[in-house]
């Protein structure tokens, strides 16, 4: 009973992200087909990580009060089937830009409550998280190569129906996981702003945030970049299958290399490799040469999230877990979703994409630079309080 339940929660991260994959690869390419500008597909994909940041830690504060993720989860994915099902009526900027929102504000809970979920029953069973948290790359992957092969055939206005039929398979397995209770202690909205006001992660954040701002632009200009570039919308699958193919083997390896240093060091790590891989993309002037650096992606998400998951486990007490998870995905995904966003489509109007690769290239090296003088500091304060506590 107990190992179908892990299959279950498998097979749930495998369709949610399936989902996920489409509307990050995909829906920018729908909208540049439909005449939009590039600040236009800017603003449309900034407006969804403006509704994550919304909603994750509502979602989290939720789970962790009411000791329960799968109802959540539920909800959440109702919220995908109707918001997708609205979008399909839609035809102009207005109205994408409403039900982006909208969209946005249940399909990043989605996945984020799943993984929330897959850290506590790693934890219940003292297994890898990682080995739990790749079926979502191999859905990801699996999905965006064959995406890009039915939206070739079909057309790209079809982008969201297709959403809705993966999504419809994630939300039937939504219903049959089981939760993992972790605390009985209670959850308050006082005690839950107190959590987010610990001065060691309004410092983390910032830092890391250098590093994931450069990730997601990518994430809403490689579809694009390819397509610029002469590529077909299939080139673009194969590119999120290449990277995330790797992700999945980073997450399933984890259990073997994560222990050897502390967390921060392999968001530093995921830094300085997400700078040169951003370089290296700068200097691309056909499009299938983004292919052999997409093998760079697993590495750098893989590092930057399983290091920034744990480090974050470290801060928070484990009544607060999912909001703790939440609120980290908050700041890198959705902040950083809205900046990249904005700040890449002003750029590929105004100067190019290669420029705007260069950019984020410096970027992710000032992250690392900033990660490394935070991780100094904070260390030293830790030994020093523990000098303090023996002399006490």
């Amino acid at each position: 009973m107990e190992t179908r339940s892990l299959y279950r929660l498998m097979a749930y991260l495998f369709f949610v992200y399936s989902a996920m994959t489409i509307v990050n690869s995909y829906m920018p390419v729908l909208f540049r087909a439909e005449g939009l500008s590039g600040t236009q597909v800017g603003m449309l994909m900034a407006v969804g990580p403006f509704a994550t940041i919304l909603a994750q830690p509502l979602w989290g504060y939720l789970s962790d009060k009411y000791k329960t993720i799968k109802r959540m989860i539920v909800i959440t994915l109702c919220g995908v089937l109707v918001s997708g099902f609205i979008f399909t009526f839609m035809d102009s900027f207005k109205g994408y830009l409403i039900m982006m929102f909208v969209l946005f504000l249940f399909i990043t809970s989605s996945t984020a409550l799943g993984d929330s979920l897959s850290q506590r029953t790693a934890n219940s069973r003292r297994m890898s998280f990682g080995k739990i948290r790749m079926w979502g790359s191999i859905g990801f992957a699996i999905t965006s190569l064959t995406a890009g092969y039915i939206l070739m055939m079909v057309g790209v206005q079809y982008t969201m129906l297709l959403m809705i039929c993966v999504a419809t398979f994630a939300c039937i397995l939504a219903f049959t996981l089981k939760d993992i209770p972790v605390t009985s202690k209670p959850v308050t909205i006082i005690s839950a702003l107190k959590m987010g006001l610990n001065p060691a992660l309004l410092i983390f954040f910032p830092c890391a945030m250098l590093v994931s701002i450069t990730h997601r632009t990518n994430d809403s200009f490689l579809g694009i970049y390819i397509v610029e570039l002469g590529g077909p919308e299939s080139l673009i699958g194969w590119s999120w299958f290449i990277g995330v193919a790797t992700e999945a083997v980073m997450f399933a390896t984890s259990a073997w290399w994560f222990k050897r240093w502390h967390p921060i060091s392999f968001i530093i790590l995921s830094g300085l490799l997400y700078g040169i891989r951003w370089m290296l993309m700068s200097l691309i002037t056909v499009p299938w040469m983004i292919l052999p650096l997409q093998l760079i992606h697993g590495v750098t998400f893989g590092l930057f999230y399983i290091g920034g998951l744990h480090f974050v486990n470290r801060l928070v007490p484990e009544q607060f877990q999912a909001t703790g998870h939440l609120l980290f995905l908050t700041m890198t995904l959705g902040v950083c979703g809205i900046i990249g966003s904005l700040f890449g489509g002003w750029m590929i109007e105004a100067f190019s994409l290669q420029a705007l690769y260069i950019i984020i290239g410096i970027s992710a090296f000032l992250g690392a630079i900033s990660l490394t003088i935070f991780k100094h500091f904070n260390e030293s304060k830790q030994i020093d309080s523990a000098s303090n506590s023996v002399e006490a």
